[in-house]
């Protein structure tokens, strides 16, 4: 459709309040972190320029390449491990069986609460000494199997990570909105073909919502697990040995010591490594989703 040249006076205002608004808040903040990637600045001082030395100090420092390891981890387990599990909650909610809104407000609570709140509370759980997880195991007669949850190089990364990917609330609540979305006939002709509930969520649920609410949530999740602070910053600070650090983490310490360049710099990486899970993702989620196509592939599954 091609707009009347007296049509993109008012469409050009009516966009001018957001553009501003993202070239002050975002473009702006963005090209100023990257000019000062490339500086050796105090935040005192006069800057001086480095070129990239500080991404050839980054790549050679084992913690932040630790940091790398562990967002990219923690991103695809958000993105494929957190967000199916929201998935399958909201698909069995959505059918509302005894008890829904209970269960549904049950798994949506966490995500009203302070993550730091969530961490200090993780963190009371896996305590050595008087932490509730060792208690249970002791109690069930394998208390062999206690230990520093945190303090330990092999379990703390998984400690800290999977108490998290449990929280699958806020997903979930975007997904059961979209499935309300979906014309029941859909559902009431796969019936009617013998298709069972499960067939029905394979063919024609998930295909449905998949270029909407679950891209939406995977990449939301992906960036979520890139941005991983909090949690990490209260339970073990990046320790023990910066088995549990992450890029953000790394750039607050490199913040505190008053490293301004290579913290801008650790940032950018950051960017770049959220733009490659953002385009993978919207390259894995491609093709067509029409929905006379997908009654045909759950009709094509009874069979």
């Amino acid at each position: 459709m091609k707009l009347e040249r007296s049509d993109r006076g008012p469409l050009i205002a009516f966009m001018l309040p957001a553009i501003t608004v993202m070239v002050v808040f975002f473009v702006i903040p963005v090209l100023y972190v990257v000019v000062v990637s490339f500086l050796k600045w105090n935040g005192i001082s006069a800057p001086t320029f480095r070129a990239l030395k500080n991404f050839a100090l980054l790549f050679k420092d084992k913690a932040f390449a630790r940091s790398v390891l562990n967002n990219v981890i923690w991103a695809l387990v958000a993105g494929f491990i957190q967000v199916p599990l929201a998935m399958v909650m909201a698909i069995i909610l959505s059918r509302k069986p005894k008890g829904w809104k209970f269960f549904r407000t049950v798994y949506f609570f966490p995500q009203v609460i302070s993550g730091i709140a969530l961490a200090t509370l993780w963190r009371a759980i896996y305590r050595a000494d008087t932490g509730l997880l060792n208690g249970l195991l002791t109690a069930v007669g394998r208390g062999d199997l206690a230990k520093d949850w945190l303090g330990t190089v092999s379990s703390a990364f998984p400690a800290v990570l999977i108490y998290w990917v449990f929280y699958v609330g806020y997903y979930m609540v975007i997904m059961m909105a979209d499935i309300t979305t979906i014309d029941t006939s859909y559902y009431e002709a796969a019936t009617i073909d013998g298709a069972s509930d499960f067939q029905q969520a394979i063919y024609i649920t998930i295909p449905l919502i998949k270029k909407t609410s679950l891209l939406t949530c995977v990449t939301l999740a992906s960036v979520m697990g890139l941005r991983q602070f909090e949690q990490v910053y209260m339970l073990t600070n990046g320790g023990p040995a910066n088995t549990t650090s992450t890029i953000v983490l790394y750039m607050y310490k490199k913040m505190q010591d008053a490293n301004y360049g290579m913290a801008s710099a650790s940032a950018v990486i950051l960017i770049i490594v959220g733009v490659i899970f953002i385009v993978c993702i919207r390259k894995l989620f491609e093709g067509r989703s029409e929905q006379a196509q997908m009654i045909r592939k759950a009709r094509r599954g009874v069979k």
